[in-house]
């Protein structure tokens, strides 16, 4: 029996772009995006947490190929498709990846059908910003970043970078003021997460809520899973998701 086959299959069509999704659970509604390679077995492990925890858990499959477990080889696989997709930014500073636009139509959506205070939205690593992107649109109530690396930090001001145009931040830091907080997460010494930490602390102040772990790991909720993490992510989506 493959991991995947208890979750119900369905895809999402925004602005000429289709994705394949992975929906399983009942209650407010969590949108859980991949790292690098894909679907692993312990994304969806960690799926399966929240969906344990009373969430409808939706996970859109991106890239890379859905059971296949980490490696160097499904690794570099992944690499090369988002180096050559339009729909991701890998390098270059203060824009936000297409694929954002997508990922807010599947939170519109998903509100929509659920109601409530909005919805959960997760990344991690390489998808990590794209739980901020997701912020823009008022549909997302919970954002959390696992440890964010887009753009990869190959230079000073990339490190920094949040992986969103001018006008996104913008929106980003006035929800925030407004009250939505934004849950970071991240292994304190990963040099793949730079700077952007510090540069979300001096953005939006205490609207960040970041929860630094000791040590060189990188995959917080997923291959060096953290409880402390997951404790967190839970926590932040119980406070945030419920209705009074």
């Amino acid at each position: 029996m493959g991991l995947l086959d208890s979750w119900v299959p369905g895809d999402h069509r925004a602005s000429g772009v289709r994705h394949e999704t992975y929906r399983k659970g009942s209650g407010p509604g969590v949108i859980v995006i991949h790292e690098i390679p894909g679907l692993t077995p312990k994304v969806i492990g960690f799926g399966e947490e929240l969906v344990s925890a009373g969430y409808t858990v939706v996970m859109p499959d991106l890239f890379g190929e859905p059971e296949r477990a980490m490696g160097p080889l499904s690794v570099a696989s992944s690499l090369r498709q988002v180096c050559v997709s339009r729909e991701f930014v890998v390098l270059a500073t203060r824009r936000t990846s297409p694929i954002a636009g997508w990922l807010r139509s599947l939170a519109r959506d998903l509100h929509a059908e659920l109601g409530g205070p909005g919805v959960g939205a997760l990344g991690m690593c390489f998808t990590g910003g794209f739980a901020l992107a997701m912020m823009v649109d008022d549909s997302v109530a919970a954002p959390v970043l696992a440890q964010p690396s887009t753009p990869f930090p190959v230079s000073p001001s990339r490190a920094r970078d949040l992986n969103l145009s001018d006008a996104d931040l913008a929106k980003v830091k006035a929800r925030a003021a407004g009250g939505c907080s934004v849950l970071g997460l991240r292994y304190r010494s990963d040099p793949a997460v730079g700077k952007r930490f510090e540069r979300l602390t001096e953005e939006i102040g205490d609207a960040f809520i970041r929860v630094e772990l000791p040590g060189r790991g990188h995959s917080t909720v997923t291959e060096q899973r953290s409880q402390v993490a997951v404790d967190a992510v839970l926590s932040f989506f119980a406070d945030r998701l419920h209705s009074d």
